[in-house]
């Protein structure tokens, strides 16, 4: 696992040009519903700047709700030691260019082991969103939590979401959803991811355009 340590958000945007991160990851093969892998190849080769998302509300909500999520966290989790830095990055020993930045750092006090914290925030506006929520991750919540176990080495990953949603009578209403995932019974998922995000990157290093992948339905990594 290699380390890198911005001390600024310049720094970081610099660090995170030369690579993939998780939510990128998702755009790298064709599973995300706003950024193709052809757009992310144009970003990554300098054919275009990336997207700033920073002023939307939902980004803003996000952020701003993050270290609230997280403080909730650590009260209903005692089991953990949790670390945050807001600009750290993990990498891939082998493959430099896939790294992660972490909204927690998760330490098992009775056994020492290492896991990740993945924050997420959402608001539901149809059946149809409640259904990628329906005794399962999201998709593309999913690929970032392999990512980001690729990137570390590490043994565990836990999403905690946040999701708002609207109730019959309108009322704003919020619910809290873990999901854990560990490493030992996803492999054969990150191995296939991790060939995917080579197979793209060769691409960026060839800088060669790849072919146009159009984001399927399908559970998961199958």
């Amino acid at each position: 696992m290699i380390l890198y340590d911005p001390q600024t958000r310049e720094e970081w945007l610099s660090c995170r040009s030369h690579g993939i991160g998780g939510s990128q990851a998702v755009a790298a093969i064709g599973r995300n519903k706003y950024m193709t892998n052809v757009e992310l190849w144009e970003i990554k080769t300098h054919r275009k700047r990336p997207p700033d998302l920073s002023g939307k509300p939902a980004v803003k909500y996000g952020k701003s709700a993050e270290e609230h999520i997280r403080a909730i966290f650590a009260l209903d989790n005692p089991q953990f030691d949790i670390d945050y830095h807001e600009f750290r990055m993990y990498a891939n020993e082998d493959n430099p260019w896939l790294y992660a930045t972490l909204d927690g750092e998760l330490t098992e006090k009775v056994t020492g082991r290492k896991g990740i914290l993945e924050i997420k925030t959402a608001t539901i506006m149809n059946q149809m969103q409640w259904e990628e929520w329906t005794d399962r991750i999201p998709d593309s919540y999913y690929i970032q939590l392999l990512h980001q176990m690729l990137a570390t080495g590490w043994k565990f990953a836990i999403l905690r979401a946040y999701i708002r949603y609207y109730s019959r009578d309108g009322e704003l209403c919020a619910t809290v959803r873990d999901f854990r995932v560990d490493r030992q019974d996803v492999r054969e998922d990150m191995e296939m991811l991790l060939e995917k995000e080579k197979e793209f990157w060769q691409y960026v290093v060839d800088d060669k355009r790849p072919p146009l992948i159009l984001p399927t339905l399908t559970p998961h990594m199958t």
